[in-house]
């Protein structure tokens, strides 16, 4: 099978300077997706006031994204195989900015876990035509190490920018302006994208499955879903059942794309042990690192009492090492190996994790930024190598399919780690003992969420107060341990393993040719 992108024959032909401005384009996509992602984290204590969700719905609120994306990018990276990458991207891009809108003007926890489920949906068309559309635009190895590197830089960079804008945002104005943001950065990638990106598809690709669709959408949210009740509540029907659906679709999915002579995703890819590997090594970083993430913002605001600038500012660290890693991760796998460098990486973000069991109420900053910058640099060398080896082990024309995958596993982990992560900082917070004399409406309020408890302390007297906010902040600091400590197990285990099932593996240095 040959695609329809006019592959360069000439090391001249390759280095044709459009494609750094359409590159450019697309980490605005990145952007728009990180920003959002981020920017939720400092506004969950707004939100908690404004919205008055429960300790689940703040949970919901949080993941439902996640959730959605995961279950629907495999389905949106084979669309956008078969309709035309650029094309996904841009009506994507004007989704995500329409229900950005809803989003900011939700009025109850129900309209705001909905219009979330709604981004996802938008954000699952975003994610693969980046990786994928760099697939066909760099055909140089060493550029396309490069531009990866550039593409996980500016995602990391969102991050940053997310907590600092936002931060900005909610000092000034009321929380919904945090999604608003995405409408310029929206509109510069439409009528920009329109005119600079090339158009890239599989030219024989088969028809879209929609069986296969629904297969997939359900299974991945019935075993998400089933995981994060577990977590939370403990086994019961509802997630027993769901748990079955889930893998009973998931079962169904990978039987039907073994048997279609165009499957949505091509199976075969996972007998590549680099490609299994690079995707494992993906769920388990996120895994470990999504819920801290998630809490890091509360404990920054609602228990060390910094601002919401200031709180944005002191993440930093994390996104600086990103970016410089992901810079250099491409020269350095090739200069020790693609194992060392990734595992490495994982190995770095855990013992980082692990110094977060040590953290307490009074922590200085020191630690902490400094956990934050190898976190990032760790994340930075793992991310980028993994994503270069999974898109340089298939074929062009599955670019997408193979971009969804990744971006699946990054997904999936993201809300596996809030769910089980968060579900551990909620489980413990919730068991803390209240100090005698509180009224059970404000007793009942402060057991939901840390936000919850501070809300609800305004109305006592101050002699009450005091204490119930602090009983609070120590149960959740000690939630955010046990979760780290947890974490931390996850991603070594994470680097061992990615050190046998990437043994071998390199990064491409020669110029593909069609």
């Amino acid at each position: 099978m040959t695609s329809i992108d006019q592959h360069p024959k000439t090391v001249d032909d390759v280095r044709r300077p459009g494609r750094w401005i359409a590159l450019a384009v697309l980490v605005l996509a990145v952007l728009l997706v990180a920003v959002d992602a981020t920017v939720l984290g400092l506004a969950t204590p707004f939100l908690s006031e404004d919205l008055a969700p429960t300790g689940n719905q703040l949970l919901w609120i949080g993941d439902v994204y996640s959730f959605v994306i995961a279950g629907l990018l495999v389905s949106m990276g084979s669309l956008g195989d078969r309709i035309g990458r650029k094309k996904l991207l841009l009506i994507g891009a004007v989704a995500f900015g329409a229900v950005s809108v809803l989003n900011a003007y939700a009025t109850t926890p129900e309209m705001m876990i909905v219009a979330r489920a709604l981004l996802g949906v938008a954000g699952a068309t975003l994610m693969p035509s980046t990786l994928a559309l760099i697939r066909n635009l760099f055909h140089d190895p060493r550029e396309r190490s490069l531009a990866i590197g550039i593409w996980g830089a500016m995602a990391s960079a969102g991050a940053a920018v997310g907590p600092v804008v936002g931060g900005f945002l909610l000092e000034h104005f009321w929380w919904g302006s945090v999604f608003l943001i995405n409408l310029p950065v929206m509109a510069v990638l439409v009528v920009v994208g329109v005119k600079l990106i090339p158009e890239s598809k599989n030219p024989a690709p088969g028809p879209w499955d929609m069986l296969s669709v629904g297969l997939s959408l359900v299974g991945m949210i019935g075993v998400v879903y089933a995981i994060k009740e577990t977590a939370s509540h403990g086994l019961s029907w509802g997630p027993a059942v769901a748990a079955a659906v889930g893998v009973l679709g998931i079962t169904w999915f990978v039987r039907r794309q073994l048997r279609l002579p165009a499957p949505l995703l091509d199976m075969r890819l996972f007998q590549h042990r680099g490609f299994s590997g690079a995707v494992l090594a993906d769920l388990l970083t996120i895994l470990g690192l999504s819920g801290l993430v998630f809490f890091l913002s509360q404990f920054l605001q609602l228990v060390q009492g910094r601002g919401p600038l200031e709180a944005g500012l002191a993440e930093l660290p994390a996104a600086v090492g990103a970016v410089t890693a992901g810079l250099l991760a491409g020269f350095a796998a090739r200069r020790f190996s693609v194992r060392s460098v990734v595992a490495g990486g994982l190995g770095a973000v855990g013992l980082a994790l692990g110094t977060v069991t040590l953290l307490d109420q009074h922590t200085g900053y020191p630690l902490l930024g400094s956990m934050l910058l190898i976190v990032g640099v760790g994340a930075g060398f793992s991310f980028t190598v993994t994503a270069d080896v999974i898109l340089s082990s298939v074929p062009t024309e599955q670019a997408g399919s193979a971009s969804a995958v990744s971006e699946t596993a990054y997904e999936l982990g993201a809300a596996l780690g809030i769910a089980l992560l968060g579900s551990i900082v909620t489980g413990v917070y919730r068991g803390f003992p209240t100090p005698a004399g509180i009224p059970a409406d404000v007793e009942s309020a402060a057991h939901e969420s840390l936000g919850g408890a501070v809300e609800a302390a305004t109305a006592l007297p101050a002699a009450q107060a005091a204490p119930l906010v602090s009983a609070a902040q120590e149960a959740f600091v000690e939630g955010m341990r046990s979760a780290a400590g947890v974490g931390s197990a996850v991603l070594i285990a994470a680097a061992v393993a990615a050190w046998f099932l990437l043994r071998g593996q390199k990064l491409e240095d020669g110029i593909e040719h069609p």
